[in-house]
């Protein structure tokens, strides 16, 4: 059986780094792990949806969209959870937008 490396997967399925469709697919993986780490810290700090949603200021329906799709959400809503949850957004999104497109 042939090994590969998950770099050389992606290259070839989805395409190599700098091509359109492998810079979508690099922007998608980051904002599901920014979903994810948005779940994780206001499990961590032991709030419920609703509990976050108030504090942030935005419905709760918010908040699942964030968790869930974070893609179909206004960013300035993301930013008032990432600063009730006291994360800094520059160590979240560290790429360039430039970087992606």
């Amino acid at each position: 059986m042939k090994t590969i490396v998950l770099d050389q997967m992606i290259d070839e399925y989805i395409g190599k780094k700098g091509t359109k469709e492998r810079n979508l697919f690099d922007a998608q993986v980051e904002i599901e792990r920014v979903s994810m780490k948005i779940y994780n810290l206001r499990k961590e700090k032991g709030l419920s949806k609703k509990e976050l949603a108030k504090l942030a200021g935005v419905s709760r329906a918010q908040i699942s969209r964030i968790e869930k799709d974070i893609v179909r959400v206004k960013i300035i809503q993301v930013l008032k959870v990432l600063n009730v949850l006291e994360i800094e957004e520059n160590l979240i999104w560290y790429k360039k937008t430039s970087d992606l497109l």
